[in-house]
């Protein structure tokens, strides 16, 4: 940001983490949650946890601790909430505008209506509160959906949905990352790059995985991205 923002102090920059559970990633194992915190702490981010945001007004930030924050600049970015659908009673929907769904993923209350992904809400004992928010989830509730339509046309018995996790992982910064497979946590470099090397291979053309991993190792490099804003600072 300095290079293209050479007109700002960045010594007078204060980056405040608010985080409404008891850790940062707190959906991960001990190791991750632990190791996140240590990593944005060393990055000079200051992380408030237990706290929630009560209001904002443009220039005060109104926490529900009755403290407040004096700031400009929010960058929000607090879970899902899926869109409501016209023509579908209030009743199907619940948290987060989540609509109920039985094992196969049709909505409770109706015949014939099906959802899949972070918009259905699906409870387990495993997950009494739906299945994480996740691309897995949807994936394999899609395709499990796909095979149970077949049946339903075939007038065969359904299969009810069971999620299978694979394993989560979050970058934290350069170098810096955490890996929860069902088998082994790691963290640091390694877990950076296999986070990097797994982002890689989800995309989907030879060319873009080619042109992205030379930006990538470029920026790693230099230290610096490829891309550049030209801005002129304004004057006082």
């Amino acid at each position: 940001m300095p290079k293209d923002y050479p007109g700002i102090d960045f010594s007078t920059f204060k980056i405040i983490l608010i985080e409404g559970s008891e850790h940062t990633l707190n959906s991960m194992s001990c190791d991750a949650k632990s190791a996140s915190k240590i990593y944005l702490e060393k990055m000079g981010v200051n992380i408030l946890t237990k706290t929630f945001v009560s209001d904002y007004d443009g220039q005060t930030l109104i926490l529900n601790n009755g403290k407040n924050i004096k700031t400009k600049t929010v960058i929000w970015a607090a879970g899902v909430t899926a869109n409501k659908i016209e023509g579908l009673s209030e009743t199907y929907f619940t948290t987060g505008n989540r609509l109920k769904v039985d094992s196969i993923n049709k909505i409770d209350g109706t015949n014939n209506i099906f959802t899949v992904g972070d918009i259905a809400l699906m409870q387990t004992i495993k997950y009494p509160n739906g299945h994480p928010q996740l691309a897995n989830v949807a994936i394999q509730q899609a395709k499990n959906l796909a095979s149970n339509l077949k049946k339903i046309f075939l007038e065969k018995p359904t299969k009810p949905f069971v999620y299978k996790d694979l394993g989560s992982m979050a970058t934290i910064g350069t170098n810096k990352a955490v890996v929860d497979l069902p088998f082994i946590h790691f963290k640091g470099y390694f877990a950076w790059l296999i986070w990097m090397f797994l982002h890689l291979m989800l995309i989907l053309s030879v060319k873009n995985k080619l042109i992205i991993f030379i930006n990538w190792a470029w920026a790693y490099i230099t230290k610096d991205t490829s891309l550049r804003l030209i801005l002129k600072p304004k004057n006082n």
